[in-house]
């Protein structure tokens, strides 16, 4: 059964449940003997509840016996550490947060739960889930499982592992600076950003604060799979107004997807960032796809009816997200961040420089920076008039070797230039600034035979359009495959 199971999708195993082929009993032994078996090397699957997770799937099989029906019943999955799990420790890689355990999960994983769905542990994250590598001093390093000596990607970095090992099916990860985008693009899955506001973020904030109905600006939670199909599944369970924020600021008011066939779409393609070169594997696959599609019947686009400002956009969105990264950084830190930004002298279109405004950022120079903006979300909305969907990647190479030094002191190698490492965040920016949703799927292979993923942004609520659109691509031209 271990190795029967490993790489179905959800949806298969929720067909096997519902049928009786399988039991959820059986799936949740599966796939605690993979985890057993073959997470020493990867350390992705780090803080385990297999005891409660056998009972949960007792409980589900006696469920589906009587005929009930749940959109996860008996499904087993993991969920990004830095959710809370009630009884389980939530650190964010914090050494002082390493015992600390809150009393109540996150609504997410509340509504995973009452899904059906058996959570049988929870995967590593980078500390205070600020890189693109996921190790910290509680849990250690993740390995990717196409190639131990490269990073999964961060920070939903040992989710992405779990999927692509086949540990699991199903994960919950988060998103601000590309966490799902990224290490579902190292590591060969599928991953969805949701719409901002789409699900609520309830018990998902640092370790030891109070878990509250506040939506946070920029950052969103998602799903993670081997499948399109299981991200739709996902995030119907997932989206939907908290119930203590008396609906106040969360939809779920999404259209259905703009079209049914890859002919009938029109996309724009973007392979180029005017801030930071793309690797050559990369711009090829994309190249590559666009090709393709242009076969099937789309409309490809490659150079935008009236595209934004790209470097402005990647300009805001980093001062705006060193600004929200700012307000729960110790004091000292945030002090010698920006000590160490003045001191290399950005220029003053440079990334750094706006990494160096938001750390140091005045409440009124928010709101400034916050009006620019809103009229770079419309012009990115109004785009979507003219096509729909944009095609980019997720990130500039594919995945990195470890690399553990200080952030500030490491370097990027992209086709033989060196670049500074947090700049790759460039291709992240279009989906976080404007809130606008963006789904990940595996598209091909680099020369050293590593994942090239794809990133699809549509334009607000459009959610379904992103997640169906990978759905064709998987159906036309191939998904998710397990590493060698």
């Amino acid at each position: 059964m271990a190795d029967h199971t490993a790489y179905h999708t959800a949806t298969d195993l929720l067909g096997a449940l519902a049928a009786r082929r399988a039991t959820s009993v059986e799936l949740v032994e599966a796939a605690i003997a993979r985890i057993e078996a073959g997470d020493g090397r990867l350390s992705a699957v780090v803080v385990r509840d297999f005891e409660r997770a056998r009972a949960a799937a007792a409980a589900a099989d006696a469920a589906l016996a009587k005929g009930e029906r749940r959109p996860l019943l008996g499904l087993p999955m993991t969920v990004k550490e830095s959710f809370n799990v009630e009884g389980l420790p939530t650190s964010w890689g914090y050494p002082q947060f390493r015992d600390w355990r809150p009393p109540a999960d996150s609504l997410a994983v509340e509504r995973l739960k009452a899904a059906g769905a058996i959570v049988l542990g929870k995967t590593n994250v980078p500390l205070a889930l600020a890189d693109w590598q996921s190790y910290n001093d509680i849990y250690g390093v993740t390995n990717n499982p196409w190639d131990l000596a490269r990073t999964p990607g961060g920070s939903s970095g040992g989710a992405a592992a779990a999927l692509a090992a086949g540990f699991v099916p199903l994960e919950l990860g988060s998103d601000i600076g590309g966490s799902l985008r990224c290490p579902a693009h190292f590591c060969g899955v599928f991953a969805h950003k949701p719409s901002l506001d789409l699900v609520p973020s309830r018990g998902a904030g640092p370790p030891g604060t109070p878990a509250l109905p506040f939506p946070p600006d920029l950052a969103v939670l998602g799903p993670m799979a081997r499948s399109a199909a299981d991200l739709a599944l996902a995030l119907d369970v997932l989206a939907g107004p908290d119930p203590w924020s008396q609906g106040i600021g969360y939809r779920l008011d999404l259209p259905p997807p703009q079209h049914q066939r890859l002919a009938d779409y029109r996309v724009l393609l973007l392979d180029a960032h005017p801030l930071c070169p793309t690797a050559g594997d990369v711009t090829t696959a994309l190249r590559r796809l666009g090709d393709r599609l242009a076969d099937c019947g789309c409309r490809v686009d490659r150079q935008g009816p009236a595209l934004p400002d790209l470097e402005s956009t990647t300009r805001t969105y980093q001062e705006l997200l060193a600004a929200f990264f700012a307000v729960d950084m110790p004091a000292e830190m945030r002090e010698r961040l920006i000590a160490t930004l003045q001191s290399s002298s950005p220029a003053a279109h440079s990334l750094t420089a706006a990494r160096l405004r938001g750390f140091a950022i005045s409440h009124r120079d928010w709101v400034l920076t916050g009006r620019i903006r809103a009229g770079l979300r419309q012009r990115w909305q109004s785009l979507f008039e003219e096509v729909d969907v944009v095609l980019c990647p997720p990130m500039p190479t594919v995945a990195f070797r470890h690399e553990h030094a200080p952030q500030r002191d490491r370097r990027l190698d992209i086709d033989g230039r060196s670049v500074a490492y947090n700049d790759q965040i460039a291709w992240s920016g279009i989906a976080t600034l404007t809130g606008f949703p963006a789904t990940v799927a595996p598209i091909d292979r680099s020369a050293d035979g590593l994942p090239i993923g794809v990133q699809i942004v549509g334009g607000y609520l459009e959610d379904r359009t992103t997640i169906a659109f990978a759905g064709l691509l998987e159906a036309e031209f191939g998904g998710f495959t397990p590493p060698p």
